[in-house]
Formats: C-alpha cells, structure tokens, sequence
C-alpha cells in the first residue's frame, strides 16, 4: 500500500485497488504519545506494515514538563525523535504531518505537511492515539493570557513569561506593576498544577536567591486555584491534605471552591475578585483532539471517543482509540489519563491487531492494572497512593525519582536528567534559565539602523 497525491484521482483509484489486493496489510498509527508508540512497538515482529503520524518530530515525556516550564530541565532532556524507531524497526514508517480528515468507509486518512501539501493515505487499520490539550470550559478566549502545559512549546512560554517576569519586576519603579508582575497565578490544582506551583516556589527561594538586587524573587506570590474542594482530587483526601499543608510550607497560597470567571491581560477575576497578574497559566482542565469526532463514532463531554471494552470504535471495523482520546469504562469506572494506562491501551491493541492478522479469536477485553499515581510537591516530598498503600515524605519522593528516571524514553534522556537533578539538588542551579530573543523584524532592523544613523549624523 502507497501514499497517494489526493489531486491526481486516477492515481488514487489505483492505489486503492492495489490495497485491497495486498496480501500485506498496513496499520496507521496517529499520534506519537505514549499510547502511540506503544501500539507501534508491540507490533514490530508483526507481519504488517506499520506507519506512525504525527505533526512533531518528537516524543515527550509529559510527566516533566513543569520542569522545563520552571528551568529545571532543557527541553532536549525530556523529548526524543520519533524518526529514530525506523532504524530499530524494520515494519515501521514515519510521517511528519497533520491528520485533517477521516473516511472510514474508504479506510482512507487526509494529511496535510508543510512544503509537501495534502495526502491521501489508505489503511487497514488505524488506531488514533492523539492525545489530549487543554480545555478552557467554553472560554477559548482565554487561551491567549493562560497557556496550558501539553507541549514543549507550552512549555517554553511558560518558562519565558516566568523569567521574564523578574527582569520587568526588577527594571520597574512602579510598586504596583511591580506587585503584579510578582505574582503567578496556576487555575487547576491537578497533579500538573501542583507539581508546577510547588517547583515555581523553590525556584523562587533558593535558584533566584540573591540574583536580583532590586527585588527579593522569595517575596513573590503564589496562587494556586481549583474549583474543586481540594488538591489532588483523584487521589485520597488524607493525601489531599498533606500535600496541602507542605504547598503553603512552600510558600503557595491554595485557594480551592474558587471559579476562574474571565482571564486578561492584567490577571484574573475569580470568585469575583480581582487579581492582578502578569503570569497566569492553565492547568485546570484537558479535551480532546479533533480527531475522535472526525471518526463519527460518540464522544463524551471531554470529545474523546466511546469505545467498546476492547477499544475499536462501534460500528467501524479496525479502527481504534487509545491513551487520553478514548474513553474506556471499568468496573463502571473510567480508566484514568495518565501515561501507564495509555502505555497499556497502546500494548494491548497492537496485540489485539498481531493477533488478529494470524487468524486467532477469542481476544479477551481490556484490563487496565493500576500501578498506583504519583506527584512530586518540590524537593525531598512525594505522595504515592496505590490501592490501601498511601505513603508520602522523602522516601517516597526518592521512589518518584527512580520510577521517572527509568520511564524516560533514551539512555541519554535517563543520563541527562539524572545528572541534573543531582546538580540541583545540591546546587539549588537549574539548567535552562533562559528567555528566547525575540525574532528581528526586517521594520525593527530598519529603526535601528536609523538610530544608528542618526545618532552619527549627531556626533559630526
């Protein structure tokens, strides 16, 4: 099976016709998250071709984003390239492009890449790992002052407009802007918004300790909201609780029931106050892609696809969804979003597809097993909670360490951030402290260069 230029029709005729005639079948594979590159690795030894899209290169490690947003880590440190697992596996291909369209009665997908144009590409299978981004609740608008934290770039803006609000902080004389550049504001109290508020406050006391000398960056405000009644709500009230009190040791203010009612440029009014902010960023809330709907199968309120107990899509043969764009009920539960039960969906449909390709029945559904949820509140403190066993404190945040060390996607990934953990650890340093230049305009060159002019036009 072939890719086909979607404005040449006869071309596309023939190539659908010679996939039907294939003896080999092709598995499309989109999205290159956990779930994705699960599915594409448990079907290396398959007989099948196997090709993986995705609009990035890369595959991150979302567990660690807060700490490229907060300069801990580099972003090279927590990603590697997807292209990379065509040399380690010989059924696999890769495509660096958009998903803008699916005809599931074709078996065909619609691609879009830049400089290259559109695609057609045909399929026997297709198994949709997109992924989730952020959800704003119907206030898209607010996208523009609170970005979320899904992707490297996220990621990176949010590191820049952190820094960056210390450098306008320390140039002001102005108490209030100053005030208000000082103060950070996270609306969500997840594990991202807590991890993110916890990192920001040590950031604050100890790494910018001592480098400004007309501000105290330890003085800094810390806001972190949740319409929710607590912290963490997926994990154990008792937890809740503590990870509450070690965040306000930290330094956060926690304010939980309070509803973020606008976002602008100057901060955010929530519970009907006002608060003045140059930093505001969105960790509350995550929806779908596009692409489970594309699918014209139901979705849910979060957009993600309702699949049956072995995750195809209803009344489309071989097509499924995994990781956070489907919605998969256990035990009248829902499976969570987190990285290990998308790892597990992704394992267990390519299987599900290896198998079916040698002819064998009789697949049981999936089971996800919970190996239990985690989150980091700063240096030396972790909570972990699976089934009865509820821990927190050092032992556990050493626990966290080792776990996320080993899920890292390379050796040199486990190597790098190893070490520079290590280095902060002891130093109090971080690794990325810096804020992107912003790019020159050919107008912005022109007014230079007539200051320049001028200011030698002057001196004669």
């Amino acid at each position: 099976m072939s890719e086909i230029l979607v404005d040449d029709q006869p071309k596309q005729a023939a190539a659908v016709i010679e996939a039907a005639l294939s003896k080999r079948k092709r598995v499309v594979i989109v999205g290159g998250g956990f779930a994705g590159l699960a599915a594409a690795r448990a079907l290396r030894t398959a007989d099948v071709d196997v090709v993986l899209i995705d609009r990035r290169n890369h595959h991150i490690f979302q567990p660690l984003l807060y700490q490229v947003a907060t300069a801990l880590l580099a972003p090279a440190e927590i990603a590697a390239p997807i292209r990379q697992l065509e040399m380690k596996q010989r059924n696999l291909s890769v495509v660096l492009a958009e998903v803008t369209g699916v005809d599931v009665a074709a078996r065909t997908i619609e691609t879009f890449a830049r400089d290259v144009g559109a695609r057609t590409i045909a399929f026997d299978y297709l198994v949709v790992a997109t992924g989730m981004r952020p959800s704003y609740f119907g206030h898209d608008e607010f996208a523009q002052y609170a970005p979320g934290l899904k992707n490297l770039n996220d990621a990176e803006t949010i590191r820049t407009k952190i820094l960056s609000a210390f450098e306008l902080a320390a140039a002001t004389d102005d108490e209030n802007e100053r005030a208000r550049q000082m103060t950070f504001v996270l609306v969500g109290a997840g594990p991202t918004g807590v991890e993110l508020a916890a990192s920001l406050a040590q950031m604050v006391k100890v790494t910018l300790r001592g480098n400004f000398r007309r501000i105290d960056p330890a003085k800094a405000n810390i806001m972190l909201l949740d319409a929710g009644k607590r912290v963490l709500p997926t994990f154990a009230e008792a937890l809740s609780r503590r990870v509450t009190n070690h965040l306000e040791k930290l330094g956060v203010k926690v304010f939980t029931g309070v509803r973020v009612e606008a976002v602008d440029a100057q901060g955010v009014i929530a519970g009907g106050n006002r608060i003045s902010s140059a930093t505001v960023v969105w960790t509350a809330g995550v929806a779908a892609s596009p692409l489970p709907e594309m699918l014209g199968t139901k979705i849910d309120r979060a957009g993600r696809a309702l699949v049956d107990p072995f995750l195809k899509v209803v009344g489309a043969s071989g097509v499924f969804v995994v990781g956070d764009a489907a919605s998969v009920m256990q035990n009248e539960h829902p499976v969570p979003g987190v990285a290990q039960a998308a790892i597990q969906e992704g394992r267990y449909v390519g299987r599900l597809i290896a198998k079916e390709l040698k002819g064998r029945r009789g697949v049981r559904p999936f089971r996800y097993f919970d190996k239990g949820n985690m989150a980091v509140v700063g240096k030396n403190y972790a909570v972990l909670e699976r089934g009865w066993i509820r821990t927190s404190g050092f032992l556990t945040f050493l626990v966290w360490a080792f776990v996320h060390i080993l899920s890292l996607p390379q050796l040199q990934n486990r190597i790098r951030v190893q070490r520079q953990w290590l280095w902060s650890y002891f130093t109090g340093q971080r690794s990325s402290r810096l804020i992107p230049e912003p790019p020159r305009t050919p107008s912005s060159k022109l007014q230079i260069s007539d200051a320049h002019l001028q200011r030698a036009t002057n001196s004669n």
